[in-house]
């Protein structure tokens, strides 16, 4: 049983296809790689994942949940997270901080018991807290704990990033361009935690990268996009040699 089902779905914008009768599906545990040149519809399949479009065609289920237009709201509690292209931290809030609002999703407690900071309260916000520090120690990110992060360097902000949808505890993980902007020694870095988080924790992950190398090294199977229409489908050999998509990303002539 696959964990994610995207059926035929089409997004368009002002009669411009975004997305163009996309399938795909991806299994728990499967770390599923999405590529294309720019403006090939990724991020758009991400926003219709999370919540944030609503297609006018199609179908997306999660974990048996038809999520197809659902709130983001609802769609993140039932198991979903992701974290986007340019870093979206709260700059003046420490990285602690930061990894608790991940946890928002789980906190059950009213405004009264905030206040007096008893029973429910307390206990949740203990165990959040806890939840927080096993993160810090998995993406070895301690020495920044009390730092504000909009003070910290951008591969560490990135890796905070990545904390901070893994502290919702979900299912399954969308990252977008987790890389991007990054050096040689970051990228590595990244590479070795996206890999940990799905053989330690097993989650399903969909990943969004432009780093070809990253995404050969670490995908199951790689779904190739160009202006929202799929090209190919599977195993990065595959995918590698196939000819449309070398037609997409370096034209007919290297094609040929």
């Amino acid at each position: 049983m696959s964990l994610v089902d995207f059926d035929d779905v089409h997004l368009s914008f002002a009669g411009v296809n975004a997305i163009a009768g996309v399938s795909f599906t991806v299994a728990p545990g499967e770390l599923f790689a999405i590529i294309g040149p720019n403006g090939a519809g990724k991020t758009s399949i991400f926003n219709v994942l999370s919540g944030a479009y609503r297609p006018q065609r199609g179908r997306v289920t999660f974990g048996g949940l038809d999520i197809t237009g659902r709130p983001p709201h609802r769609i993140a509690a039932a198991g979903l997270a992701r974290t986007f292209q340019n870093v979206e931290l709260f700059g003046n809030l420490t990285l602690l901080d930061n990894l608790m609002l991940g946890r928002h999703t789980h906190l059950r407690y009213g405004t009264l018991a905030a206040v007096a900071w008893l029973g429910r309260a307390r206990r949740e916000e203990v165990a959040a807290r806890a939840s927080v520090e096993e993160i810090v120690d998995f993406l070895d990110l301690a020495p920044y704990r009390r730092i504000p992060v909009g003070l910290l360097p951008y591969g560490v902000q990135k890796r905070i990033e990545l904390g901070r949808a893994l502290a919702m505890q979900p299912k399954l993980l969308l990252l977008d361009e987790p890389v991007a902007g990054m050096n040689l020694e970051e990228t590595a870095d990244m590479a070795r935690y996206i890999l940990d988080i799905r053989e330690e924790l097993g989650l399903a992950i969909i990943l969004v990268e432009h780093d070809m190398g990253l995404v050969m090294d670490l995908a199951d199977r790689v779904m190739v996009l160009n202006f929202g229409v799929p090209i190919t489908t599977g195993p990065p050999a595959h995918v590698q040699g196939h000819p449309e998509v070398v037609r997409a990303y370096l034209g007919e002539a290297a094609a040929v």
